[in-house]
């Protein structure tokens, strides 16, 4: 795990603060820690302030985070909320901000320049191999941020954003979706899964799905204020209509298409992962298949099988083409048909 550590004061107790890339396993493993535990008004994990600790983490590195930055940041946070952003892109901006402001603490927002922000991709992001989608997230926050300060010395135009990686997207064949999608027994489960499947849907989008978003007299299914604000239609075909009518007779949802165990609360995007994890189990897939892998397979397949790439770009909610275009890169529509010259020897 790679990390940054440092003191905070939380009340009168010191805590040892430990910033690391959000990702599941390595949340995990930190949660098995003794003591450990989530600040939710500093958004970031921490540790009792013990000599194992100190140890344990390369401290002492005692740096206090300023009270002067911390204000900055809840300025900036209520400032994007009043322009609408939305929790997740606050809650991404916010935590990148405070990586940055944190390790420019004892430096006024005033006087940081463009040179602490190489100096910060070189000795953090860079010296913890932090990855290229992480950068970005920070030099969003460090861009937009310094666009709503005055009398700063940085220049946001003069923050270069890094080299995106190009990954292909995960992929996987009509036979291994349809074997995730017949396994759960459960029909809401199997309702969920086949549903972003067949409409392409993001994980998110298909959670604030509410039971009038069904337009089965028409075929289709809205997805309203998906990503970027926006709301978009995707066809329904009479086979996933007719699972969504078997789930609707055996549970009659009520504000939610697909509902918690609450009443009147959406589904758990927690227990949604858990739901693909356990169709996983019963198959014979050893890929780490995600979510968003369903959406990429619908996106290929609808490729593979002559739709044009105008009309994937609306049914996925694309702003721009250029995000679509990569699933011509993993379609195999034209590459069957190129003849390996292996065979004519």
């Amino acid at each position: 795990m790679n990390w940054k550590s440092y003191i905070i004061k939380l009340g009168k107790e010191s805590r040892i603060a430990v910033e690391f890339e959000k990702k599941p396993d390595l949340i995990a493993r930190f949660k098995k820690l003794e003591g450990a535990k989530w600040s939710s008004s500093t958004r970031v994990w921490h540790l009792p302030d013990t000599p194992a600790y100190r140890e344990r983490f390369g401290m002492p590195q005692t740096i206090i985070f300023d009270e002067a930055h911390k204000e900055r940041i809840k300025v900036f946070e209520e400032w994007l909320r009043s322009r609408r952003y939305s929790e997740n892109t606050v809650k991404v901006y916010t935590d990148a901000l405070k990586s940055f402001l944190l390790f420019c603490t004892g430096k006024p927002v005033e006087q940081i320049q463009e040179s602490d922000v190489i100096r910060y991709n070189n000795e953090y992001i860079l010296k913890n191999e932090l990855s290229s989608s992480y950068q970005n997230q920070v030099v969003n926050a460090i861009k937009l941020f310094f666009r709503t300060q005055k009398n700063c010395s940085l220049n946001p135009d003069l923050v270069h954003r890094p080299k995106r990686e190009k990954t292909l997207p995960n992929v996987l064949s009509k036979e291994e979706i349809k074997m995730i999608l017949c396994a759960p027994v459960n029909i809401k489960h199997r309702a969920m899964l086949s549903l972003i499947y067949s409409c392409g849907l993001r994980r998110s989008e298909l959670l604030n799905l509410k039971p009038t978003d069904i337009d089965a007299k028409r075929g289709i299914v809205i997805i309203r204020q998906s990503k970027g604000k926006k709301d978009r239609i995707a066809p329904l075909s009479e086979k996933i209509l007719a699972l969504l009518r078997e789930y609707y007779l055996a549970y009659r949802p009520k504000t939610w298409l697909f509902e918690g165990q609450k009443p009147d609360t959406p589904y758990d995007e927690r227990s949604l992962a858990s739901v693909l994890k356990q169709a996983l189990a019963k198959t014979s897939i050893k890929k780490p298949v995600s979510l968003h892998w369903l959406r990429h397979s619908y996106a290929t397949h609808l490729h593979e099988s002559g739709t044009d790439i105008r009309y994937i770009q609306e049914l996925l909610g694309h702003k721009s083409s250029k995000t679509t275009e990569i699933y011509t890169h993993v379609s195999t529509r034209h590459i069957q048909k190129i003849k390996s010259p292996f065979n004519d020897l």
